[in-house]
C-alpha cells in the first residue's frame, strides 16, 4: 500500500499534468468544458480516454490526499473480511483487506474513501477504527465477487483452529498431532491447496513472519501474495503438512523433504514438500507436480521457424548429445519431454534419470534420484549403459563425472539429452570444457545447444493492441535488424498497421493481464566452423557471434518477435532475457 504524496495542485487536471498524464492544453480544455457544460471534471477527463484507469485513480487519490492500494499486489488478511458482511461490501463498493490487531485498525479499500457516513457505519458495526484507502472499482468488484466466499471460509476455520488450540496444553507433540488433523486446520490446508490448483500455481510458499503467516503462490512464474493468516495457527498448519508428507513434526531444527498426493476437482496432484527453519519458525514450500498433465509439442512451447527445424534435425540424429540451458524454472525439462515424445516409439528403448520425475510418459523408463539409497545421476547413468538403451535423458549435468559419462554415452552410439545451468546457448561449450571434458570429445558428440526462458502470455480476453510507438519501433529495429523489416513488410501487405499488445486485466486472468506462459528460445546447432572454435576454446561471445552469423536468433530477439506477433509484452521479454 502506498501513500500518495500531497500535491499543490488545485484540480484533478493539474495533478494529471504534474504526473505527465495530461498536457497543459488538454487541462485547459477540460476546465473550459467543465464551465460550459457543468459536468464534473472527473467525467470530462474520463471521456477523453487518454489516461489509463489505474493512473487516473492514483492521481485522484493524490488530489484527494488519501492513500491508494493496488489490490492485485496486496495480500489479503482473511480476518479482515470477517468484520464486514458481503452485502455491505457489495452495496458500498468496498472491501476490507488488512486487520492491524495491535492498533485495532481495519484497512478498507473503497471506490469513494471520502464517504464518511459509510466509514462511520463500518466503525460502529466492527467496533474498530477504519482506515479508508482508495482502490480501483473493478478490482474491488472482482475481489468481492470472486474471493469473498473463499476468504471468509478460511477465516471461520482459522477462528475454530485458534479456539481448539487453547483447549489443550498438556503435551506439545500430542497437541500438534491432534490439532493438525482436526477439521479446521485440515480445511485451512485444503483451501490453500485448492486455490493453488485452481490458479495454476507451480509453488506454494508458507512463510512465518513476526505478526502473521504470509501465503504466496507462484503463478505463471511470478510470486503473488494471496493470504495473511494469524501467527497462532502456524504450528498447526505446518504440523498438518508434515503429517501428510510423513515428516517428523517435532523436528524443527533441520530442513526436511517429503511428498504427498492431493485430489482437487478429480485432478491428482503430487506435492513435493520442503521445510526450512527460519527466524520466526519453519517455512514450507510445496511444489505442485500435476500427474495427468499433457506434454506439449515443440511448437506449443514456442519453437518455430529455423530454431524448430534445427532442433528437429538434431533430435532425429541417431547419436550425440543435445543440451538445454537456462536457470531453474525456465522450462528446460518440459522441452526435453517434448523432444522425447517425438522419438519415443516401440522400436527404441528410452531411459531417464530425473530429480524429480515431473511428467509420467507411457513407454519411457523413468528413474528418480534417491541419494539416500545411493542412486545419483552418475550411478544411474552407468546402470543405463547396461540396460541396452537407445536414448538416455539425464535430468541435469551437475559435475565432471556426469558430464564425462554423458559425453561417452553419446560417443558410443546413444542419443543423450540433458540440461545445464548457463545463461545462453553459447555459454554451454565453455562450461563443459571447464568441467574437464576434452574439447575433441565434446565437438565429436555435441549436436545442438538450446537456451530458453519462459514469458507470460497476454490474456486473450482483455488484451488491447496499440500501434507501435516510434521509440519502440527504433528499439525493435536495433534488436531485430532485418527481421523487423520483414515483419513490418508482411503487415503492410496485409493492409494492417504494426501493433503491440498492451495488458488490461480482467476476471479470467485475475486482473494481471497475463494468462499462461510460452517459451523464448535460441537454438545453436554445432556446425563444422563452430566445432573448430570450440576446440580452440573460443569464448562464449565469439561462439554467439558466429551462431548469429549462421542465422540463430537470440532469446531476446525471439521474444521481440513474439511481442510483434501479439503473444507477450516487451516488459516480459526484458524481465526474463535482459542479462
Amino acid at each position: 500500500m502506498t501513500q500518495a504524496a500531497p500535491g499543490k495542485a488545485t484540480s484533478l487536471a493539474q495533478v494529471l499534468v504534474e504526473e505527465g498524464l495530461l498536457t497543459e492544453e488538454q487541462a485547459k480544455k477540460v476546465n473550459l468544458n467543465r464551465l460550459k457544460t457543468g459536468e464534473s471534471e472527473e467525467s470530462i477527463i474520463q471521456a477523453l480516454r487518454t489516461v489509463d484507469e489505474v493512473d487516473f485513480i492514483k492521481a485522484k487519490a493524490k488530489f484527494l490526499k488519501v492513500p491508494f492500494v493496488d489490490l492485485d499486489t496486496t495480500a489479503f488478511s482473511p480476518e479482515a473480511l470477517s468484520f464486514v458482511p458481503r452485502s455491505v461490501a457489495e452495496k458500498y463498493k468496498l472491501v476490507p483487506f488488512y486487520f492491524d490487531k495491535k492498533e485495532s485498525e481495519l484497512s478498507v479499500a473503497m471506490a469513494n474513501p471520502l464517504d464518511l457516513e459509510t466509514v462511520e457505519f463500518i466503525e460502529k458495526k466492527s467496533g474498530l477504527k477504519v482506515k479508508p484507502v482508495m482502490g480501483l472499482e473493478k478490482q474491488i468488484d472482482f475481489f468481492v465477487r470472486e474471493k469473498y466466499e473463499r476468504e471468509k471460509g478460511i477465516t471461520s476455520e482459522v477462528s475454530k483452529a485458534l479456539d481448539e488450540r487453547k483447549k489443550e496444553e498438556e503435551d506439545i507433540v500430542a497437541v500438534k498431532k491432534k490439532v493438525s488433523t482436526e477439521a479446521p486446520v485440515a480445511k485451512i490446508v485444503n483451501t490453500i491447496l485448492e486455490f493453488a490448483v485452481k490458479s495454476r500455481s507451480s509453488d506454494v510458499h508458507i512463510e512465518p513472519q513476526e505478526e502473521n503467516i504470509r501465503i504466496r503462490y507462484r503463478i505463471d512464474g511470478i510470486l503473488q501474495e494471496k493470504y495473511l493468516l494469524p501467527r497462532n495457527v502456524h504450528e498447526a498448519v505446518v504440523s498438518r503438512i508434515k503429517i501428510l508428507s510423513n515428516l517428523k513434526i517435532d523436528e524443527k531444527r533441520v530442513p526436511q523433504d517429503g511428498r504427498f498426493m492431493f485430489m482437487s476437482d478429480e485432478k491428482e496432484v503430487d506435492l513435493r514438500v520442503s521445510t526450512m527453519p527460519t527466524t520466526y519458525g519453519e517455512k514450507v514450500v510445496m511444489r505442485l507436480l500435476r500427474k495427468a498433465q499433457k506434454v506439449p509439442t515443440l511448437p506449443d512451447l514456442g519453437l518455430r521457424g529455423r530454431a524448430l527445424k534445427n532442433l528437429n534435425d538434431a533430435i532425429k540424429r541417431p547419436h550425440g548429445i543435445i543440451i538445454v540451458c537456462g536457470p531453474t524454472g525456465s522450462g528446460k525439462t518440459t522441452t526435453l519431454y517434448s523432444a522425447l515424445t517425438i522419438i519415443s516409439t516401440p522400436g527404441v528403448n528410452v531411459s531417464t534419470i530425473e530429480d524429480p520425475v515431473e511428467y509420467q510418459i507411457d513407454g519411457i523408463n523413468q528413474v528418480q534420484v534417491n541419494r539416500q539409497a545411493g542412486l545419483t545421476f552418475p550411478t544411474a547413468l552407468r546402470s543405463f549403459l547396461r540396460q541396452d538403451p537407445d536414448i538416455i535423458m539425464v535430468g541435469e549435468i551437475r559435475d565432471t563425472e556426469t558430464a564425462e559419462l554423458a559425453i561417452n554415452a553419446a560417443l558410443t552410439g546413444h542419443l543423450v539429452f540433458s540440461t545445464l545451468h548457463t545463461n545462453d546457448a553459447s555459454g554451454a561449450p565453455p562450461r563443459l570444457l571447464d568441467m574437464g571434458v576434452e574439447p575433441f570429445l565434446l565437438v565429436s558428440s555435441l549436436n545442438c545447444v538450446v537456451a530458453q526462458r519462459v514469458v507470460r502470455r497476454v490474456c486473450p480476453d482483455c488484451v488491447k493492441y496499440v500501434p507501435i510507438s516510434k521509440e519502440m519501433a527504433t528499439e525493435f529495429k536495433q534488436i531485430l535488424g532485418p527481421v523487423y523489416g520483414a515483419i513490418e513488410e508482411k503487415w503492410k501487405k496485409d493492409g494492417k498497421e504494426l501493433t503491440v499488445p498492451q495488458i488490461v486485466g480482467c476476471d479470467k486472468c485475475g486482473n494481471t493481464g497475463y494468462l499462461g506462459r510460452i517459451g523464448i528460445f535460441e537454438v545453436m546447432p554445432i556446425s563444422e566452423k563452430m566445432g573448430r572454435m570450440v576446440v580452440e576454446k573460443a569464448p562464449a561471445s565469439k561462439l554467439q557471434d558466429l551462431a548469429m552469423e549462421e542465422g540463430m536468433l537470440t532469446m531476446k530477439q525471439d521474444g521481440y518477435v513474439k511481442v510483434l506477433e501479439g503473444v507477450t509484452t516487451r516488459e516480459e521479454v526484458v524481465r526474463v532475457a535482459e542479462y
